[in-house]
């Protein structure tokens, strides 16, 4: 199966969304097809032999809608110098369009620029530029067209447009309303009004007037009779459609009317409406203004990591240093960095020491000490020392490039609690124009044939209708949700994920690497005769320097950490399944267990309560023998992060229980869950069985995550409910888990699941807000107040403000999560 992501373009409501979708599944090889109203992306997965993207571009196009499809070809904007005619400009062109590699070339004499499309994998940017200058031209400074900047660029201009659009219509509407509103409450209040203009003694110069302010308004509202009419035609109504039956209807009375003036029956003046279309159409322009900004803000975070990269990266070629644009960076480069300066692309230091701001990837403000060897990751910072690295990950295969896939594929998912909400939106806008029909004839027929009141319900069903409410509620939020997770750097790889998440009771811990550091090291050291603690570190650190094993090589660790130097050993011994023996500064050093003590007739009494009780709290205590005698005691552990305790105390007040799974031995086990307040523990597990006692959890009715970091977690990771993997872990355990967490600290966990807790929270009220306004405001609208109370009808302008105002109020709910703090 493949995948891909199509920008769509014209979509107006959750209508639309669900046409494109029931048409794009209708297409033999599609496995999934989801689409994001409020990012205006279809996301499909589908059989490569047997369907191509331009049979789906071509079948979305069919039904109204532009397809924009990501594509590999970069486009670059040259400055060039040295142009004296039109005829240069074609030999630039000539030249550039020659290379293989190159898409178009269209060089601009005037603006003296080439525009040019290019494969980046075929023809380097560099080339382009040489070509140019072996022609004889200057090729100056490159501006590059990113694709981040001109989507945003394109939303900025769709607001921008919006907003003109309403402020025009608003000029016209407000007059219009005035007018026609002020003679109807000269009862009630005195308001300035031009003689001239009184309905009563010149009905006609009245109606024109109105007629010629409400052209504006339709004009710059022409899209929705453009699209919504297009609609209608091929028996899919949307939004769009609504407004414009119901404004045409208003209009098209009107105008009859003034035709009924024009022939001296001046009562038809009581009949205009065209103040109830220019008005209608205003709200709503303000109401898709206002839309627009919000949709805006709820990718802020795609467009916060896009921004993070940096333009350019400076390139050691022939060993000297070249600016070059990121594109162009090559697997293999040698990159410089200077202080200040960010990681272009991912790679492993080849020279130079520094300390690098991996804020952005792991959400860690403490900068992390880079020396050769060391990876290093794009759009992360050096602060202190130059360095120079070897580029191994480029383009879309950076960290930075695959967290922000993994946050676009989150939110072009789809959560099980919009599945309501699809189906309802799939039904709607045919059900509202059913009602709106009904409810006008029968009050036609109700009222005996008054049609000014029918055509009041049959405009105010038709506007207050809210199709957008109900497809923006869930997306909304899922993109709010998601964007503040991998703020956090907490990476959610769905809206499944996201739901399922905030249902969890039982979280179970691998315990090595994840509720410990993974790795051992030195947590006590005891010393007989008043020996000083540091020289009897130094002199064991000294016999376990040429020790491979893992426990020697963490005593070797403890000691450097503190400055002691290991000293040099005249001789060197390791005893398998025992320990070491050395000779150090005319001293023989044994260091090792129990049973290899016992062996040299060691005594061990002096310290032995205390050993037995370092091996009760789960660490080795590994004993030191010099020159035949007890010298002490050092222990070691894999320590238990700091983080741990205070995340699974976090969780147990969320009412969440935690279990914790090892190979370990059961006094180890216990003992390392005793310190973190674990009180259910699965000791002595094989690896291949992690997975089973998952599935024995989940058979006591429980909805179990399980939190891992090794290749030994995938299966248990699969198998939970939510598999959640740590950043410091495997690419295998990360590829299995719903969640990853960027960091190593364990309080994300908990963070986590109030994020899901929170972002389902907020989706369940944008869902209640968009199932309640309609429930509540069609029947309103279509008169039943008025039928069982004889109250006054809805204002078709009133039902216009409301549908405006529930999109907006939905977006802003969703838009509260973004002031979501995680725990720390």
């Amino acid at each position: 199966m493949e995948s891909q992501v199509l920008s769509i373009r014209g979509m107006t409501c959750a209508a639309c969304a669900q046409r494109i979708e029931r048409t794009v599944r209708k297409l033999g090889g599609i496995s999934q097809a989801n689409v994001n109203l409020a990012s205006e992306k279809l996301f499909v997965e589908y059989d490569g032999a047997t369907l191509q993207i331009p049979t789906i571009k071509e079948a979305v196009s069919k039904i109204g809608y532009q397809v924009v499809e990501k594509t590999n070809v970069q486009n670059a904007v040259i400055p060039i110098g040295g142009m004296s005619c039109a005829a240069c400009a074609q030999r630039i062109e000539k030249t550039i369009r020659k290379l293989d590699g190159v898409e178009s070339v269209s060089v601009n004499y005037a603006t003296e620029k080439a525009t040019v499309a290019y494969h980046p994998r075929q023809v380097r940017l560099s080339v382009i530029r040489e070509t140019i200058e072996n022609a004889g031209y200057k090729a100056l400074e490159i501006g590059r067209q990113d694709a981040a900047d001109e989507d945003r660029a394109r939303k900025q201009k769709e607001i921008k447009t919006l907003w003109t659009k309403f402020t025009i219509s608003a000029i016209f509407s407000l007059p219009l309303l005035y007018i026609a509103m002020v003679p109807m409450l000269t009862r009630w209040v005195r308001l300035p009004y031009p003689r001239a203009l009184d309905p009563m003694n010149y009905p006609l110069i009245y109606a024109l007037l109105e007629l010629l302010l409400v052209i504006p308004a339709i004009g710059v509202g022409y899209k929705f009779y453009t699209v919504g009419f297009k609609a209608l035609w091929r028996r899919s109504p949307n939004m769009d459609s609504l407004i414009a039956v119901g404004t045409s209807a208003a209009v098209i009375y009107s105008v009859y009317n003034v035709f009924q003036i024009a022939n001296n029956n001046f009562t038809a003046v009581d009949s205009l409406y065209f103040e109830t279309a220019g008005v209608i159409i205003t709200l709503i322009l303000l109401g898709k203004s206002l839309e627009a900004v919000s949709k805006g803000r709820t990718s802020e975070a795609i467009k916060k990591l896009m921004g993070l990269a940096p333009k350019t990266a400076i390139v050691i070629q022939d060993g000297v240093e070249k600016e070059i644009p990121i594109d162009e960076v090559e697997i293999g480069d040698i990159i410089a960095v200077k202080p200040g300066a960010k990681i272009p692309v991912d790679g492993t230091v080849v020279e130079g020491r520094t300390a690098i701001d991996e804020s952005m990837l792991t959400g860690e403000s403490m900068p992390v000490d880079k020396k050769a060897g060391d990876a290093v990751y794009a759009a992360s910072l050096n602060t202190t020392g130059a360095m120079r690295f070897r580029a191994e990950k480029i383009g879309g295969d950076t960290a930075l490039a695959q967290i922000i896939k993994l946050v676009e594929d989150a939110q072009g998912s789809k959560a099980p609690i919009a599945q309501m909400a699809d189906i309802v939106s799939g039904y709607f806008v045919p059900t509202v124009c059913v009602i709106a029909l009904v409810a006008g004839v029968a009050w036609f027929l109700g009222t005996n044939g008054d049609l000014r009141f029918a055509l009041t319900i049959f405009i105010s069903v038709l506007v207050i209708a809210c199709p957008c409410a109900l497809g923006l509620a869930t997306p909304t939020a899922i993109m709010v949700g998601t964007g503040k997770g991998a703020e956090n750097g907490i990476l959610i790889k769905g809206g499944e994920a996201l739901e399922t998440a905030h249902k969890i009771n039982t979280i179970v811990f691998d315990k090595t690497g994840t509720i410990t550091e993974g790795k051992p090291a030195v947590t006590d050291v005891l010393t007989v005769n008043d020996l000083p603690k540091d020289h009897l570190l130094r002199i064991t650190a000294s016999a376990e320097n040429s020790s491979e094993h893992p426990l020697g090589q963490a005593i070797v660790s403890g000691a450097r950490e503190k400055g002691l130097a290991p000293l040099k050993a005249d001789s060197f011994n390791s005893i398998t399944g025992r320990g070491v023996e050395a000779r150090i500064d005319g001293q023989n050093v044994l260091v090792g267990n129990r049973k290899l003590m016992n062996e040299r007739g060691i005594e061990l009494t002096a310290l032995e309560s205390e050993s037995d009780m370092l091996a009760a709290e789960g660490k080795t205590p590994m004993y030191v023998a010099i020159d035949g005698n007890l010298a002490g005691v050092v222990a070691v552990a894999d320590v238990v992060k700091k983080s741990s305790q205070a995340a699974i105390e976090s969780l147990r007040k969320m009412g969440v229980e935690v279990v914790m799974i090892t190979g370990d031995n059961k006094k180890t086990a216990s003992a390392i869950a005793k310190q973190v307040g674990i009180d259910r523990v699965l000791a002595e597990v094989l690896p291949q069985d992690k997975s089973n006692e998952v599935k024995k959890l989940q058979g006591e009715n429980r909805k179990v995550a399980m939190v891992g970091d090794g290749i030994n977690d995938a299966p248990a990771l699969v198998q939970a409910d939510i598999g959640i993997a740590i950043g410091s872990g495997t690419d295998v355990a990360m590829e299995s888990a719903d969640i990853v967490l960027m960091r190593s600290d364990l309080m994300d966990v908990p963070t986590a699941i109030t994020l899901s807790k929170r972002t389902i929270r907020n989706i369940k009220q944008n869902l209640f807000w968009a199932f309640g306004y309609n429930v509540v405001g069609i029947p309103v609208a279509a008169g039943i107040l008025h039928l069982l109370f004889g109250g006054p009808l809805l204002n078709p302008i009133f039902a216009a403000a409301a549908m405006s105002l529930s999109s907006v109020s939905v977006l802003t709910n969703a838009l509260r999560l973004k002031r979501f703090k995680a725990a720390r």
